[in-house]
């Protein structure tokens, strides 16, 4: 009877600390399976309050206020910048880094969580770069952006054919913390809850700026002399920017260098002011420093240009600054209000 007794307490002490372990803010109705398929869902914690901040938000009418206080208390997306490929480029795609940082956007979600860089070399391998933008969906479950300077323009376009399946139907998850490729193809879609391929994933927003010319003479190029132009079904918004007049990237201000949709895409194309350099296009950290330069950069909308503020620094830049932040931001609302709905529709299920 004694061990018997002791039995029957261990068992329940097993069974009292099994109840005491459950998560209480699991919603009744909600399995283990549940559980383990939301994980990425589950796991981002959003303020209620914030929460309906960000429902409320119009994502084209995004506020510096917005920004600090709403989006960058929520879900954000990561933005996977692709710098060109001649040292030191990499540093213009660095100070584009730290614009957006002083913007407002989170440090955390531009740097690469394994070795700190701000930005990614267009000489590595796409599957790898198509491989890491599939790892932080899944576990993030907000799709990444990607912004590209010259070759890292078309390495950003090469990563869409990626996804298309243009090279192949098999892409490896890539790790961003190990920096290495784990043993899989598939992902788990955090909407769905259901394994899915790397190839199909579709990204929200993608912008290139000085792209092409003599650098699709590269051999890691050849394969996008004929497709960079033209945007595959893996974006949902694209937008192309060219020089006035750009010898590099060999674009001579006619429609020739146009970029457009082989399907579905919006694809924008836009005209960016002669005196711009093709080197230096990206480089905007200078423009942060600035109030009056902020408010305009937060004010501006395509299409409605008032005159950049002047007297206070350089202006160099500005327009592309101001168009690709606004659809950042526009984009950073979307995924973040895509994610909260989802939330609640998963605690609604049970």
């Amino acid at each position: 009877m004694r061990r018997l007794s002791v039995i029957f307490g261990v068992l329940l002490l097993f069974a009292v600390g099994g109840c005491a372990t459950r998560p209480p803010s699991v919603p009744a109705g909600i399995s283990q399976r549940d559980l383990e398929q939301y994980a990425a869902l589950r796991s981002t914690t959003v303020d209620p309050a914030i929460a309906e901040r960000i429902l409320a938000l119009d994502p084209d009418q995004v506020t510096d206020a917005d920004v600090r206080t709403v989006l960058a208390a929520g879900p954000t997306p990561r933005i996977i910048n692709l710098h060109g490929g001649i040292y030191p480029v990499h540093l213009v795609m660095e100070s584009f880094a730290r614009f957006l940082v002083g913007m407002g956007y989170p440090e955390a979600k531009i740097r690469h969580p394994g070795d700190g860089r701000l930005s990614h070399s267009p000489y590595e391998p796409s599957t790898q770069i198509t491989g890491v933008l599939a790892w932080y969906y899944e576990h993030e479950a907000t799709m990444p952006m990607m912004i590209g300077h010259s070759q890292g323009g078309i390495q950003a376009v090469k990563v869409l054919y990626e996804l298309d399946g243009a090279f192949g139907d098999r892409i490896p998850v890539w790790n961003p913390v190990t920096d290495s490729a784990e043993d899989r193809v598939t992902i788990v879609d955090p909407f769905t809850g259901k394994p899915r391929p790397v190839v199909g994933l579709r990204v929200g927003y993608v912008s290139v700026v000085a792209a092409g010319g003599a650098a699709l003479l590269l051999p890691n190029q050849w394969s996008m002399a004929a497709r960079l132009r033209v945007i595959p079904d893996t974006v949902e918004e694209f937008t192309g920017y060219a020089l006035g007049l750009d010898m590099i990237a060999w674009d001579f201000s006619d429609s020739t260098s146009d970029f457009h949709a082989n399907g579905k895409a919006v694809v924008r194309n836009v005209r960016l002011p002669a005196s711009y350099s093709h080197i230096s296009v990206a480089a905007t950290s200078h423009l942060v420093r600035s109030q009056a330069m902020r408010e305009w950069l937060n004010a501006y909308r395509p299409g409605v240009v008032d005159g950049v503020p002047v007297g206070e620094g350089s202006t160099d830049n500005a327009l592309w600054a101001a168009d690709v932040w606004f659809h950042i931001k526009k984009h950073w609302a979307l995924e973040a209000q895509k994610v909260i709905r989802a939330q609640r529709a998963l605690a609604i299920k049970g």
